[in-house]
């Protein structure tokens, strides 16, 4: 049984009781409004009841003012609907068509829309919301679930990158690729709960496990692109030298992938790109394509230590 369906029961059983402690006509209504309210976040929640409280106040007045002048009629109630709605539409509260119809339906049962039976609505309304709000205060934390998340993450990019080094070291050795295909479910299942937690929280202005996931998606990225590289540079058997340091290079990233200190391996590829200077020019095709193509792995892995640089510089502010 999930959470969410034990706050709605209790919910909609609190809001009945108490309305019916107040005498208050059509009190399971208030039931009603808290099950149609209560959503997955604070923040969802809090949108759905602004939008049918509003919806319903409207649906009050504006229901009352026709009934009260046309008459209790089908016809008048078709008409009301008729107009209604794009009302709604146009003031974007729409979601709120069904709480604002059963409500004016209520006046219209009773056919008359006195100052009592107004109050008898709104006072529903209020105890609808109110616990809805109540028992959506309650959210369960998804601390545990997202650090599980980044630890599979930080695991499945360091088989990539360890992978990317056997590659570069072994022309023979194959690799099916298939953590490419398993962190990119992880990465979205991670960021729907880290979604949830930020809409729970919502005096937060920002969410550290957000743009942790934002900056392991922009590597991501990049490990994707230098997968299809990798393809092409490991499949020569041609003995170049950079393709061993580029190799040792991916190897000790590969073994700090969960360090924010990116230090040591900036400075592993500072150390490469010299060697690239002082390396004399190619002299056959292949090794021309071999080395530029490596050069370019170079640039890559460097954006994805550099992405990873500024989001730690950016969670120490």
């Amino acid at each position: 049984m999930g959470y969410r369906t034990i706050k709605t029961a209790i919910g909609a059983g609190l809001a009945i009781w108490i309305a019916s402690l107040l005498d208050l006509e059509f009190a399971s209504f208030a039931a009603i409004i808290v099950i149609m309210c209560i959503e997955k976040t604070k923040k969802r929640t809090l949108h759905s009841i602004r939008k049918k409280f509003f919806a319903s106040l409207l649906s009050l007045i504006l229901g009352s003012i026709c009934f009260e002048l046309l008459g209790y009629h089908p016809i008048v109630l078709a008409l009301f609907i008729l107009l209604f709605v794009p009302i709604l539409i146009k003031a974007r509260i729409q979601e709120g068509f069904v709480t604002s119809i059963v409500v004016i339906l209520h006046i219209y049962t009773v056919k008359e829309a006195s100052l009592q039976n107004l109050l008898n609505e709104l006072y529903i309304i209020f105890i609808g919301i109110g616990i809805a709000l109540l028992v959506n205060s309650i959210m369960p934390s998804f601390k545990e679930e997202i650090e599980k998340y980044k630890t599979e993450i930080e695991t499945k990019f360091s088989v990539i990158l360890y992978e990317f080094s056997a590659l570069l070291k072994n022309s023979e050795r194959s690799w099916n690729g298939k953590e490419l295909v398993e962190v990119e479910n992880i990465l979205n299942q991670a960021k729907n709960i880290v979604i949830q937690d930020v809409e729970n929280h919502l005096l937060r202005k920002e969410n550290r496990d957000y743009y942790y996931l934002e900056m392991r998606e922009d590597q991501f990225k990049i490990l994707k692109h230098m997968a299809g590289i990798l393809d092409i540079v490991s499949s020569s058997k041609l003995d170049v030298k950079q393709k061993g340091m580029l190799a040792n290079i991916f190897l000790n990233i590969s073994q700090h992938v969960d360090s924010g200190d990116t230090t040591v391996a900036l400075k592993l590829l500072e150390e490469y790109e010299e060697s690239i200077r002082e390396t004399e020019l190619p002299k056959t095709r292949e090794e021309f394509e071999i080395r530029a193509n490596l050069y370019y792995l170079n640039f890559e892995i460097k954006n994805y230590l550099i992405i990873k640089k500024n989001i730690v510089s950016r969670s120490k502010l």
